[in-house]
């Protein structure tokens, strides 16, 4: 399968399972051992300055703590863009948007244009991703910058849909309850 990596996932609307119930997932690291990602939807009311106020200057609004999924939650997880001075590890898998590590600090980078933190990550072991993929459980949409960074991360799940064309738009008025419809 070809790499996602710089892509969304998107959660299909019957994806039910709490941790990716309406997410949106920005990957970040897609190979033959597997995929990394994060949620971009999951903001909470954690200020960056009450964990990392290193980098709080660098945060984009809302400058808190995103839940990045479910795997090791007590690790934050930085995805910037553009460092100044990238580190010898700096890979981009959209435009200038990548992983950041966080322990570093921000001289070691010369700063970053925009930056999110998250705690915790997704991650799929080797084959994993790929059959959640043959099964409908995601879509895999280009992503966009300011999808990353979005100073309005609650209704991402609708907007990216509602942006996409053909029948793929119709499941941004998918209503979370089906009673509902």
């Amino acid at each position: 399968m070809e790499s996602v990596a710089g892509k969304l996932l998107v959660s299909a609307p019957h994806l039910l399972d709490p941790n990716f119930y309406r997410t949106v997932v920005f990957i970040a690291e897609h190979g033959d051992d597997g995929a990394l990602g994060v949620v971009l939807n999951r903001a909470t009311d954690e200020p960056i300055t009450d964990h990392l106020p290193e980098w709080a200057a660098a945060a984009s609004e809302p400058a808190t703590v995103f839940v990045g999924g479910p795997v090791s939650n007590e690790l934050a997880v930085g995805v910037a863009e553009g460092p100044r001075t990238p580190p010898e590890d700096w890979a981009p898998v959209l435009g200038a948007i990548g992983l950041i590590d966080l322990s570093a600090g921000p001289d070691a980078t010369g700063g970053v244009n925009r930056l999110r933190v998250f705690s915790g990550y997704t991650g799929w072991i080797t084959g994993q991703l790929e059959a959640e993929l043959a099964i409908g459980s995601w879509f895999v949409l280009d992503a966009r910058p300011d999808d990353v960074f979005t100073s309005d991360p609650a209704p991402m799940w609708t907007r990216v849909l509602r942006r996409q064309t053909g029948r793929l738009a119709i499941y941004a008025t998918y209503p979370e309850d089906l009673s509902n419809n």
